[in-house]
């Protein structure tokens, strides 16, 4: 993922930004497998 921080704000800190979001998406993406996997065990051993 490409940012043209060029007329960005000077304080902004977009490498510290853009690791922020990374980690977001990763914590999104391992939630919602953990999920998935809990409800078809839910399906399987409480039906």
């Amino acid at each position: 993922m490409s940012i043209d921080t060029s007329r960005g704000h000077p304080e902004m800190d977009y490498a510290e930004h853009n690791r922020t979001y990374a980690g977001f998406l990763q914590f999104t993406k391992i939630s919602i497998a953990v999920l998935v996997v809990l409800l078809i065990g839910m399906f399987f051993f409480l039906v």
